[in-house]
């Protein structure tokens, strides 16, 4: 199959990854030049906001708390996108309400199904 087949050059990739590349190198040269190097006590030690940490730091946790935080995360995504759709009603119309309908439709159906698996409980 011979045809002709025209080449994309390929130096604008180059010239973009050896511009990253340089950001990056002069970024963390010019912290370690202009960054402070002071070695107290207290600079290696771990801390939570300020406040020094007591216990173990492995601590198990419940497959109850991932899977609640997971619910939690998709609902609050969820809860963006209709935060976006309302944005936008006026571009959208009738069209776009018939669609966000269906979308919370979807996500009450899962909630019920959650709520019937005592998915949610603890």
């Amino acid at each position: 199959m011979t045809g002709n087949v025209e080449m994309v050059p390929l130096w604008p990739l180059g010239l973009y990854f050896a511009g990253a590349f340089l950001v990056v190198v002069s970024t963390v040269a010019l912290s370690h030049v202009l960054g402070q190097a002071h070695r107290e006590r207290a600079t290696g030690e771990p801390y939570e906001s300020g406040i020094v940490s007591t216990g173990s730091a492995r601590v198990r946790f419940s497959a109850d708390f991932y899977l609640i935080a997971t619910f939690f995360v998709v609902f609050d995504l969820e809860s963006v996108f209709i935060f976006i759709w309302a944005t936008a009603v006026p571009e959208l119309g009738w069209f776009g309400y018939a669609q966000i309908c269906v979308f919370i439709g979807v996500l009450l159906a899962a909630l019920v199904y959650l709520w019937r698996l005592r998915a949610l409980e603890e």
